[in-house]
């Protein structure tokens, strides 16, 4: 079986050359299902080279040839605020591609793909699509364009304005692949093409992200980070193991504080309840004593009648 780099190296060494854009042309393509082509790629995180890399993540920005952007990013590892995140890399994106005395309608379009390797959120999906758009809260209508706002911005709806999201939750996909989509997830989970892929850029990757097709440095740079995902691996798992642990230790130490604690209430709490019955027998006894009528002594005390009479033997 043909061995294919990782999809998160090569968008970080392969796929930024504008000679291999075919490839995330044929991911974005397939994904907003219409064709895109790349006019240039921009700076992004993980343009570094050095060993400070992000192991956890990769991120590309790119532009297509009608200006709209695109960030592709792969997060390997848990990252509970991803969310806020993919908010972050939107509106940062605006704003550094917005010059000084520009009008806001040349604020340009904004897709943010996230291939994420971890159980983000509640859900049973494995594609996830998030857009903007104002609905009234009396008559439930879709807030839309005027005609002039339409011909002035050169879009259809208000959401077109707005930055869209696509979730690209891989480890969900358990399936046999029979849509150019579900190839390109199929893909992007086990590293496996087929033979005569129908998703557009797959079978350019078949040549471009070939393993036995990379230079020496390539193939030993690969090998490398192979070797540190190994270790951050590791080290996750051997961090979640301790948690696990370190956190049963407390969970039973916590048990027997609170046994403790509960016994120790519950008997204070016997040993009040002991003392008011003392004191309200005593109370009782000393009315009697005094003469006052059982009936009464019974109302103001609680005690029966019967139990009274037993003090007076």
């Amino acid at each position: 079986m043909s061995k294919y780099v990782r999809f998160d190296w090569a968008m970080k060494k392969l796929l930024r050359n504008k000679t291999n854009a075919v490839v995330l042309e044929g991911l974005i393509s397939t994904l907003l299902n219409k064709d895109i082509k790349i006019n240039k790629f921009l700076e992004s995180e993980s343009n570094q080279e050095d060993e400070s890399d992000k192991q956890n993540r990769v991120d590309l920005l790119t532009e297509d040839t009608e200006g709209n952007k695109y960030i592709i990013e792969v997060q390997n590892a848990n990252e509970f605020a991803y969310f806020q995140r993919m908010l972050f890399g939107t509106s940062k994106l605006i704003t550094d591609y917005m010059r000084r005395g520009d009008s806001y309608e040349k604020i340009q379009k904004v897709y943010s793909i996230n291939i994420v390797y971890f159980n983000l959120g509640k859900g049973d999906d494995y594609v996830y699509y998030g857009c903007t758009e104002f609905r009234g809260i009396h008559k439930n209508d879709v807030l839309t364009l005027s005609p002039f706002q339409v011909q002035r911005f050169n879009c259809e709806s208000v959401s077109d304005i707005f930055p869209e999201y696509y979730i690209l939750k891989v480890d969900g996909f358990d399936k046999v692949a029979t849509s150019r989509l579900e190839e390109w997830i199929s893909f992007l989970k086990s590293g496996d093409i087929p033979e005569c892929p129908k998703a557009k850029g797959l079978q350019e990757a078949k040549e471009i992200m070939l393993y036995e097709n990379m230079s020496e440095d390539e193939k030993r740079s690969y090998d490398k980070r192979l070797e540190a995902i190994a270790i951050m691996n590791d080290n996750i798992i051997t961090a979640r193991g301790e948690a696990r642990l370190e956190g049963r230790a407390e969970g039973r130490a916590e048990g027997r504080a609170e046994g403790r604690a509960e016994g120790l209430e519950e008997g204070m709490k016997k040993g009040e309840e002991k003392g008011r019955a003392e004191a309200v027998s005593d109370m009782a006894k000393n009315m009697l004593a005094k003469g006052i009528p059982i009936e009464q002594v019974s109302e103001i005390t609680g005690i029966a009648p019967s139990a009274l009479a037993t003090y007076m033997e």
